[in-house]
């Protein structure tokens, strides 16, 4: 009788293996991979892409977006650029465009005013082969062709910053400021330091280029590993 109760209550125990939880087709090692993903994006943390009612983000396939990033609303990344880790581009009240092999680097913060004071564009642009320096905020600003803006920078509404031109680190562009082009700013409240030299001119894309580069190697190395 012993013996018989002991096999009755191995019959009532019930199996509850993983594989016996899984949907019918689906396989152990196939959990182990879904539960896997699943770990690494909790641990990350961040949601990448952000929709904003109608408003989805559009980032090209040859384009690098670090994970952390955050981009959210009317928020465009062109064909060859990159934004590195802990930016954010908040295109909630208008556009944001970062232009083909432009770079935005570390922490920086980009977003835009329903319109600007000045009457000029109350986007946020960055056209082609510009160099954005980490941990810089713009809001509501033009950036013309091969610029480079030096780290923890600010421009404000309705600046503009005119081609071959270059803001030093820590400059501060008011709003309505206008940077003519070929030349090189600095200071809170940014002011004309002296004209760019021809060569220093022809360095500028070069840097956005070499950046760019730079990003496609370690996301193949991350890819590889």
């Amino acid at each position: 009788m012993a013996t018989l109760a002991r096999l009755s209550r191995r019959a009532l125990k019930p199996n509850l293996s993983p594989s016996s939880l899984l949907p019918r087709g689906l396989s152990t090692e196939a959990a182990k991979v879904t539960a896997t993903d699943r770990v690494k994006w909790d641990y990350r943390g961040q949601r990448k892409i952000i929709p904003l009612g109608q408003w989805v983000p559009k980032v090209a396939v040859d384009a690098y977006v670090a994970p952390n990033v955050v981009l959210s609303g009317q928020v465009t990344v062109n064909d060859g650029s990159s934004i590195w880790n802990g930016s954010v581009l908040r295109g909630d009240l208008n556009k944001i465009t970062v232009g083909f092999c432009s770079n935005v680097q570390e922490r920086c913060v980009l977003h835009a005013a329903w319109s600007s004071p000045t009457g000029l564009p109350a986007e946020t642009s960055i056209e082609r082969f510009v160099t954005i320096g980490a941990y810089s905020l713009l809001r509501s600003c033009t950036i013309e062709p091969e610029c480079i803006i030096g780290q923890h920078s600010i421009l404000m509404e309705g600046s503009l910053v005119e081609t071959h031109s270059i803001l030093e680190a820590g400059s501060v562009v008011p709003p309505g400021r206008r940077i003519p082009t070929g030349e090189l700013w600095a200071g809170n409240p940014a002011r004309f330091v002296r004209s760019l030299t021809h060569e220093e001119i022809l360095e500028i894309p070069k840097l956005a280029v070499a950046i760019n580069d730079l990003n496609s190697i370690w996301r193949c190395k991350g890819d590889a590993g």
